[in-house]
Parts: structure tokens; C-alpha cells; sequence
């Protein structure tokens, strides 16, 4: 590891002030709102608030459902990775599955309503095919089959890539012990699986508990925390402090996370060496987890299966006329062409400072000697359990009545540090698996610092780069919670967009203007893929 030097302290401080402004700030002043009244600094608008039968009915209401989806969704997440990486499903068909497993996240969460309304309704696609209803959409209903769709995918990452570590040889040596197939499984597989099981539930929790954009298109009359906050900041009385306290209130669960989090830390193993080996042959247990992650990856992709119709009909499901017209709408109405160049626009500059700002954070950390670096750790863990629509709140309350209120700046800066912690992770795991003296080896040949990382330590990271990147990127174009307090008319966003067109039943607007989101993210995504896929054949 490399002593300090003044280049790198520099780069410390520039990267130390920016959370100071765009996270510690913001939190202090939104937490400083929460107690601001008519006497001054008091407890009086915790006391209003928490005597308000509505918001407390939202909170557990959110608690209720989000404990429901993260129960359900680290289940088939957890049984779907296992599929993945202990049967013998036959290759194809597992990448299928991996690949349709993450498509909901390369669309807004506010789609995943529509999407629902337009397959389970009283006329939806699944509806009509099926004959008659399966459940009543609005509601608890429709908000845990969204939350699930929304949640599934990144606690599915999470156990996709702890499965990577989990050495087979123990298997085989239960097996040899004549263990039971349940304390086999116990042993083998669940119990050095539970801190990431655990924090699968966490993240599936936290996500659904914050989420706006499901509950804006069908929450009905089910109030949750989110539509709360949204009515009190942007009713027609907004009242800034009272939106501090429901904020505030929402980091209670984020903070038992946390704690939560650490405790289940101590269950995760540390494997010095990993075996691989060939699974054993068991026809039942690949086919029953075959079906069931077919018929999970099925089930997500037929409720956004209307999306990919719906816009290329005059009318569905009443007139099924072919046409191009809302798509010719929307390219031919500079309006919502400017919205999504703008979605475009912001996720490009997100994606570029965010990873400038991750990657040195993660370098500095783990590649020096710095007092201090650790502090980035503790960033990380802030902003995994920082709810978006918290941290846009807050920046809302920091800059209003500022020159940058309304400006693409703080949404950029809103989502480097929302989206902060998956990045800097990925950087700071390849960072610390490269030699150690490289830059040592640099700096006895003549080379400076910064050459060292350019021309040796840059080149090794591609890989991880491409992948921060892409995570950056289809983050941004698809975000809602944490921008949602942020955007002006000049800086709308396609999330914002769809909430706009939905107060004005522009359905078709709004799948295209999805589809757009999505394609966008295909291709990002794909182009990730293949640059990835080029440095693994090098290596």
C-alpha cells in the first residue's frame, strides 16, 4: 500500500467536500427542518405529526407490505440463484432465466402500475386471455405484485453473485458424512448464505418502503409513507416541515437495517479457495426449481408484455387497429422528445462524475495509506440504506431559493450519491485484488502516481469500470424516488413525465415513452456486455 502523498490528499478533500455538500449537509438540514416551528427549535411538528391517525396508518400500512414483499421476493430470489448454480438446467436455459429475472430494472418503478393496470384489470391483456380477473389491482394487491417485480431483480443479484463463493467441496463432504439432505443444506448451503440472505431481505425492505413511483400509479386508496410525503411537499399547501418529520420517520426502518446488517455480518464465510465440481445428478430438484424460475421469470415478463403492444394499437384493448401514431406523437411534440433527452443527458453526466468520484474514493481507500479513507466505508454504508426520496427532500430543502434549485446539477449529484455504494463496491473488490506494489514498481521506474494508476492500474479495472457504468447509467434514465422533489419544466425528467401524462390518461404516451427508457438501457447494457465480454478473452 502506497504512503500519502499531496496529490492524493488533494484528491481526498475534493472527494471528502463533495459528500460533505451533497450528503452530510443535506441530512443536517432536513434533520434541522424536522424541529424547526412557530417557538422555534421544538418538538411540536413531531408531536402533530405523530398524532396524524392518516400518516401512522401509511407508515405500518408500508411496513405491512414491504415485510410481505421482502419475505416473498428473498424466497424466489433466493431459490431462482440456486437453480442457477446448483442443478443442471442446461445452460441456455439458465441464461434465459438470468436475463429475464433483471428486466424490470431497465424500466421507471412508475411503468411497473401501468404495466399492471393494463394486464390484470377488468380489460387487461392477461384478464381477457384468462377470462376473468385474478385479483383486484388497486391497492395492497397491486402494490405487493409491483414491489415483488421491483425487488426481485437486485436481491436476485445479491444471491446470484454469493452463490460464486460458496465452495461445492463441503457438499460432497456432508454428503460423505451421511448427513440429512436438510442438515446437508443447513450446513452447506443456508447457513454461510444468511448474511447475504439477510441483507436481501433488507435491501428488498428498504426499496419497497420508499419506493413512489408503484404506489403513485396503483396504490389506490392505500395510503403508504411515500404518497404521504409526496402530498405534504407537493399538495397544494406544501409544508416543508412537516415533510422533514414524515423523512425522518422513514429512516427509522434504514436505521435498523443498518444495525441489522451488522449483526448478520458475522454469519458470512470466508472461503480461502473455492473448488469446483460437478453437481449432483438429481432429476426432481432441477425439475421443480426449473419450473418455478420459469414461471417467475414468466410471470414478470407477461405483465410487461402489454407494454410492448399496447402502443402500437389505436385503442387497447377496444380498438386493435395497427399504428405508429403515439409514437409520432411522441417524437413530433418537442415537449416529450425534451424529456427524454434530458433523462439521456442527466444519466450520461450521473454515469461519467459518478464513476470519477467512486473509483477515487475506492482507490484512495484501498490503494493508500491515507488517515481518513475509512470514512468512505461509512459513506457507503449511509447511502445504502438512504432512502432517494429522503435524500431528494433534503437537497430540496438545502438549495431552495439557490441558483442551483431546479438545475440538473443537484439531480446529477442526487443520484452519484444515491446510487453511491453498489459502484464503489465493485471498484474497491477488483482494486483490492490487483498487486499491491504496482505503484511502488511505478514510482522506482520514474512514473508519477497518476501515470501509474493511467497506464497500469486503469487498464486492470476496465472491466469493473464498464460494469459501474452500467449500473450508473440505467439507474438514472429509470430513477423516480430521488428525483421526484427535484425537477423544474426545464429539467423534467421521463419519471416525472409519465406521473404528468398520467394525470391526463396518456397511456400509450407513457409506454413509449418507456420503451424509450428501455431500449436506451438494452443497448447500454448490451454494448457493457460485450466490452466485458472482450476483457475476459484477453485475460
Amino acid at each position: 500500500m502506497l504512503n500519502a502523498r499531496t496529490e492524493m490528499r488533494a484528491i481526498y478533500g475534493v472527494t471528502l467536500t463533495i459528500f460533505v455538500l451533497f450528503l452530510v449537509l443535506p441530512i443536517g438540514v432536513l434533520l434541522l427542518n424536522s424541529f424547526q416551528s412557530t417557538k422555534g427549535l421544538s418538538l411540536d411538528n413531531y408531536f402533530n405529526m405523530l398524532s396524524n391517525n392518516e400518516l401512522i396508518t401509511a407508515f405500518f400500512n408500508s411496513i405491512k407490505v414491504s415485510s410481505l414483499t421482502a419475505l416473498i421476493t428473498t424466497i424466489l430470489a433466493f431459490s431462482i440463484a440456486y437453480a442457477l448454480h446448483f442443478t443442471n438446467i442446461c445452460k441456455p436455459l439458465k441464461s434465459m432465466i438470468r436475463a429475464g429475472v433483471v428486466i424490470p430494472m431497465l424500466l421507471p418503478t412508475i411503468t411497473y402500475g401501468f404495466a399492471i393496470i393494463y394486464s390484470f384489470g377488468n380489460q387487461g391483456l392477461i384478464t381477457q386471455i384468462l377470462g376473468k380477473a385474478l385479483f383486484n389491482i388497486y391497492g395492497f394487491n397491486g402494490l405487493l405484485l409491483g414491489y415483488v417485480i421491483y425487488t426481485l431483480p437486485p436481491a436476485f443479484l445479491l444471491m446470484h453473485n454469493a452463490f460464486v463463493y460458496i465452495d461445492k467441496k463441503f457438499i460432497v463432504v456432508s454428503t460423505l458424512m451421511m448427513d440429512r439432505p436438510g442438515r446437508s443444506f443447513y450446513n452447506t448451503i443456508l447457513r454461510p448464505m444468511l448474511g447475504t440472505i439477510g441483507g436481501a431481505a433488507v435491501l428488498s425492505f428498504i426499496l419497497s418502503f420508499t419506493d413512489y413511483g408503484i404506489p403513485a400509479s396503483i396504490g389506490g386508496t392505500y395510503s403508504v409513507i411515500a404518497t404521504q410525503l409526496y402530498q405534504v411537499m407537493l399538495g397544494s399547501i406544501p409544508n416543508f416541515n412537516n415533510g422533514a418529520v414524515i423523512a425522518v420517520l422513514m429512516l427509522v426502518p434504514a436505521a435498523f437495517s443498518v444495525i441489522l446488517l451488522k449483526y448478520l455480518d458475522r454469519f458470512n464465510f470466508h472461503y480461502d479457495k473455492f473448488t469446483y465440481i460437478d453437481i449432483v445428478q438429481n432429476r426432481i430438484r432441477d425439475v421443480l426449481l426449473g419450473l418455478l424460475s420459469i414461471a417467475v421469470v414468466g410471470a414478470v415478463i407477461s405483465t410487461f408484455l402489454v407494454m410492448f403492444i399496447a402502443p402500437f394499437l389505436v385503442n387497447f384493448p377496444y380498438n386493435l387497429t395497427f399504428t405508429f401514431e403515439h409514437f409520432t406523437t411522441v417524437f413530433s411534440t418537442s415537449n416529450l422528445y425534451e424529456v427524454y433527452k434530458n433523462s439521456a443527458i442527466v444519466a450520461s453526466f450521473t454515469t461519467v462524475l459518478g464513476i470519477v468520484i467512486v473509483y477515487s474514493a475506492a482507490i484512495l481507500n484501498v490503494r493508500t495509506n491515507l488517515k481518513g479513507r475509512a470514512t468512505f466505508d461509512i459513506v457507503s454504508m449511509v447511502t445504502n440504506t438512504l432512502p432517494g426520496m429522503v435524500l431528494g427532500l433534503s437537497y430540496l430543502l438545502l438549495f431552495n431559493g439557490s441558483s442551483l434549485k431546479g438545475t440538473f446539477i443537484i439531480i446529477i449529484f442526487c443520484n452519484i450519491v444515491h446510487y453511491f455504494t453498489a459502484p464503489y463496491l465493485m471498484a474497491k473488490n477488483s482494486l483490492s485484488k490487483m498487486n499491491p506494489t504496482w505503484e511502488i514498481t511505478g514510482g522506482l521506474l520514474g512514473d508519477s502516481w497518476f501515470k501509474t494508476i493511467y497506464r497500469v492500474i486503469l487498464p486492470n479495472s476496465l472491466s469493473t469500470i464498464t460494469e459501474m457504468f452500467s449500473y450508473y447509467f440505467i439507474n438514472s434514465m429509470v430513477t423516480v424516488s430521488g428525483v421526484i422533489f427535484l425537477v423544474s419544466a426545464q429539467t423534467s425528467l421521463v419519471s416525472s413525465k409519465i406521473k404528468e401524462l398520467q394525470h391526463f390518461a396518456k397511456f400509450n404516451e407513457i409506454f413509449v415513452l418507456s420503451l424509450l427508457i428501455f431500449g436506451t438501457n438494452i443497448l447500454v447494457k448490451c454494448i457493457c456486455d460485450y466490452i466485458q465480454k472482450r476483457q475476459f478473452k484477453k485475460a
